[in-house]
């Protein structure tokens, strides 16, 4: 059965963006997910796309989140785990607090939507292998959190020259987009040697450089016209070398700063929303032009997953 193409969506808040970057006021847990939300399944449903949404756990414990998330679960759409508190730094947590941390998520997101998580992607790519014995450990049927392209650490370096992080705070965040390592990683979605899947964000064939919305919101940015002949590009090649992308949203990739002023330094946030929208249904369109689209749990259902699967041993931290 040849591979399908999937497509997630990491369900980042406002504050955990706030969180990661330093900034004050993410205590109080402010939220767009109401604005946000409808906007992204509206665009799906013109797609009908159904696609994996990555939750935080945190936001299922408030209540004025909770109306978003169910509306979610109702349209379809595959519920997966994106930590509860959203650190970017769970390559330091310990056996016990990687659990405690999972479990959190667990509950709250099954109190909310009535789903059971079995898929996996750490905040940031933080990904270590204790942290993959766990999820093995705990039931999961795969992780999303590696990210094979060289220019995670540039992307670190860049967010830590806007931040306003402490030396203390830089080096809680040093694993924050993956490293220079990552890029000779596999592309294709495989087996580690304990039977936990594995699905890596894309980046293109070949030049191992990142495809995920927010980049090509950053590029049209600059020009529209070059953002699509990138993201042509990555089709064409990604046919050629037989390889389905797994394609990486954000909510990000339907705001821009007139709706989130507190988000003005993020990549891609002075191209107006509309656009975004437009660029995002050009992306699910394509890939529905060329692949069977699916949820990233239906990609580990598929025969074609594990070629190299069991010799593989878990890489260092």
């Amino acid at each position: 059965m040849p591979l399908p193409a999937s497509i997630s969506l990491d369900l980042d808040n406002l504050w955990s963006y706030l969180k990661t970057q330093g900034a004050p006021g993410w205590e109080s847990f402010p939220s767009y997910l109401d604005l946000v939300v409808p906007r992204i399944l509206e665009t799906l449903d013109r797609c009908q796309q159904r696609i994996t949404f990555f939750v935080v756990g945190k936001d299922a414990t408030i209540e004025s989140n909770r109306g978003a998330l169910k509306q979610i679960a109702e349209a379809g759409h595959e519920i997966a785990n994106h930590s509860f508190m959203h650190e970017p730094w769970l390559h330091l947590y310990s056996r016990e607090q990687l659990h405690a941390e999972l479990e959190g998520a667990e509950n709250a997101i099954a109190a909310v939507t009535g789903r059971n998580t079995r898929g996996f992607r750490g905040p940031g790519f933080s990904s270590s292998p204790l942290l993959r014995e766990v999820l093995v450990e705990r039931g999961y049927q795969y992780d999303a959190s590696l990210f094979p392209s060289a220019l995670g650490p540039v992307a670190r370096l860049f967010f830590f020259f806007k931040s306003r992080l402490s030396a203390e705070e830089k080096a809680k965040r040093k694993g924050l987009y993956g490293r220079f390592s990552d890029a000779f990683g596999l592309m294709k979605p495989f087996t580690w040697a304990n039977g936990l899947t594995e699905i890596p964000v894309t980046t293109m064939p070949l030049l191992r450089l990142p495809v995920h919305a927010t980049y090509l919101m950053f590029l049209a940015e600059k020009s529209e016209a070059l953002a699509r002949a990138y993201w042509a590009t990555n089709i064409q090649l990604s046919r050629l070398r037989d390889m389905p992308p797994s394609m990486l949203l954000h909510p990000t990739d339907f705001l821009d700063v007139t709706d989130v002023p507190q988000m003005s330094f993020f990549p891609g946030m002075r191209l107006p929303a509309t656009k975004k929208r437009s660029l995002v249904e050009h992306t699910i369109r394509t890939l529905q032009q060329h692949w069977s689209v699916r949820p990233m749990g239906a990609v580990t259902t598929t025969h074609a997953v594990s070629p190299a699967a069991m010799a593989l041993t878990p890489r260092t931290a």
